[in-house]
């Protein structure tokens, strides 16, 4: 959210992905104001996933967490969310290095569930 280039943190899924590298695309007529936009889509983005790990975070508590069909439809959703962010980052950027943290988020997920087996 406040890189000057966000787009920069995975420059090479991003230009495999893109098949050009960003000086070419920015270099094309008619793309001068694309860095402004691609800045404005990952602050959106970003506000959007810091809110969403707020939201989760507001949750986790251990009152809330009683309540077991709160717990399994938290769990169903983040499952959801972590099983399907790493289907498409191998799809469509298979050479993010994102990926290792997306596996790291996906152990610790399975920790949480073991826990809430065990309970």
């Amino acid at each position: 959210m406040i890189d000057s280039e966000p787009w920069l943190l995975d420059k090479v899924a991003n230009e495999e992905r893109l098949q050009f590298s960003f000086n070419e695309l920015f270099s094309v007529s008619g793309n001068e104001t694309l860095p402004n936009y691609l800045k404005q889509i990952y602050r959106f983005l970003g506000m959007y996933v810091f809110g969403t790990g707020l939201f989760l975070l507001s949750l986790v508590n251990v009152k809330l967490l009683e309540i077991q069909i709160l717990r399994v439809r938290l769990l169903a959703v983040l499952g959801l969310l972590l099983i399907t962010n790493i289907l498409l980052a191998y799809f469509w950027i298979p050479s993010s290095h994102f990926i290792l943290l997306m596996w790291g988020a996906i152990m610790l997920y399975l920790v949480t569930l073991y826990n809430h087996f065990k309970i």
